[in-house]
């Protein structure tokens, strides 16, 4: 996840704390920061760009099994 999220997110949650306790703020913010990036590092995520690589893999993939497949129907018409 970006860190400017994370750092969005933990601001948000830190913006609804009362505002008696607004002294306490930063550190909440900091505390929520870390609380996410623990809960969020315990999933099982990949990165934008390790997606992104298998994403393009699997399309490469696609494209050869449709050009097998074509073949395949081509010899499977010569030779009935």
């Amino acid at each position: 996840m970006d860190p400017r999220s994370l750092d969005e997110l933990a601001r948000r949650l830190s913006s609804v704390v009362p505002p008696g306790v607004t002294a306490l703020r930063r550190d909440l913010e900091e505390n929520f920061k870390a609380i996410l990036q623990a809960g969020l590092s315990k999933l099982d995520l990949v990165s934008r760009q390790e997606f992104d690589v298998q994403a393009a893999v699997l399309r490469r993939t696609r494209e050869k099994l449709e050009a097998l497949e074509a073949r395949l129907a081509a010899l499977e018409k010569n030779n009935p």
